[in-house]
């Protein structure tokens, strides 16, 4: 994050004053300018006119500069009506109109301020046409006041004030829709953190929470006649918590990413426990291939494709376990063309909802890897889950490999 962002002190453009320094901030800015009202001031300070002109001309001026910061400055800090913004510009105009005429060219300066305001307050294809309107009338009257060579040197600022006004609301409206894309982009990255966040907790304590029902359950029945095997059950429970806790604490740190090989000995033990006859011979990723090798499976499949894959199979065996009634499940990885195919089989009656949280979850993290989920009743009966990702193999030159030596 930028300096600028954390500096809550300054005013920063696009945006409304929200406290009294930020408006006395904003209220110098926009006053600093008019500076360039000293000849009008002289004229009426000086020995110029009557006292009657001089009244009249104070208060005009007075009015003016109340009427122009009121419009600049309210309405770039919230939109006013378009009805009363043309009617306050129409006041600005009249008057510089009327105290020109009335008590001489050094009130030519007036119509700057007008086209100012036009660039400040109006939208860009109306401030466009009315500016240049401004600065002719500005012309004309400049010429029955007989202004003479002062007159460029007021159309100059007028049309270069004015667009710069345009462009400044142009920059304005741009740096506030930034701000409300970032806050959007914020927003958004943070529900998709809540939602993995959603999925790791619900993946994780639901496969753990699982095992760790099975065998209470079995340490229960096992303890009247067997305490031995009933204490290595309840020693599988403490093993089982404490990997659970570590998996939460990476889940929360975003560092969770599961591999096969865990995956496939964490299912072993589920099924084991639960009963189920488990058939994993055609999963076996850890052979000496393992890791990229041509014998292994996994070569050439991304860490994130591995890592979809290995959710994909606790949820299936979570599953499996608790809500199938099946008594033997068979898991199997094959190629399939591009894509890499893990498929979990049971002879029970299937999830109780085809669509729950789980397989919702499971879709959506296929889906960041490229890959899609598949689900459906088994060729005999209960259900199958089918995972695909795709496979990322370098591809090998029509040429053939390259000689040795070659660089």
């Amino acid at each position: 994050m930028a300096d600028d962002d954390l500096d809550t002190d300054s005013v920063r453009i696009g945006e409304p004053p929200e406290t009294r320094r930020h408006k006395m901030i904003k209220l110098m800015w926009i006053g600093i300018w008019l500076a360039y009202l000293a000849a009008p001031v002289e004229d009426v300070l000086g020995d110029h006119h009557t006292v009657g002109a001089d009244i009249f001309g104070g208060c005009g001026l007075a009015a003016f500069v109340g009427a122009y910061l009121a419009l600049v400055f309210r309405h770039t800090a919230q939109a006013l009506e378009r009805r009363r913004v043309f009617a306050v510009l129409g006041a600005l105009l009249a008057m510089a109109a009327i105290l020109s005429l009335g008590l001489g060219s050094s009130w030519l300066v007036l119509f700057v301020y007008v086209c100012v305001a036009i660039g400040a307050v109006l939208p860009t294809r109306l401030a466009r046409i009315l500016i240049p309107v401004v600065s002719g009338i500005l012309a004309l009257i400049g010429v029955n006041t007989g202004a003479g060579g002062f007159l460029w040197a007021l159309m100059l600022p007028a049309l270069l004030g004015g667009f710069a006004m345009v462009g400044v609301r142009q920059m304005a409206r741009t740096a506030r829709a930034l701000r409300e894309a970032r806050a959007t982009v914020a927003h958004l990255a943070a529900n998709e953190e809540r939602l993995r966040l959603a999925r790791d907790l619900h993946d994780l304590l639901g496969h753990s929470l699982s095992l760790i029902t099975l065998k209470s359950e079995l340490a229960g029945r096992m303890l009247p006649g067997s305490p031995e095997a009933a204490a290595q059950q309840i020693a599988d429970i403490e093993q089982v918590s404490r990997q659970a806790l570590v998996d939460v604490r990476e889940a929360v740190s975003g560092f969770r990413r599961p591999t096969l090989d865990a995956e496939i000995a964490g299912a072993r033990t589920a099924l084991a426990a639960a009963g189920v006859t488990a058939d994993l011979d055609r999963v076996a990723v850890g052979s000496p291939g393992a890791d990229g090798g041509e014998g292994s499976p996994l070569a050439g499949l991304a860490p994130d494709a591995e890592g979809a894959l290995a959710w994909a199979l606790r949820e299936a065996v979570t599953n499996v376990v608790r809500h199938s009634g099946a008594r033997r499940c068979e898991v199997s990885l094959s190629e399939r063309g591009d894509e890499l195919c893990l498929t979990v089989t049971d002879d029970g009656q299937g999830p109780a909802r085809p669509h729950g949280n789980g397989l919702t979850g499971l879709t959506e993290r296929l889906a960041l890897a490229d890959g899609r989920l598949e689900t459906g009743p088994g060729p005999r009966g209960g259900f199958r889950l089918r995972a695909y990702v795709p496979l990322a193999r370098r591809r090998v030159s029509e040429d053939g490999p390259a000689p040795l030596g070659a660089a």
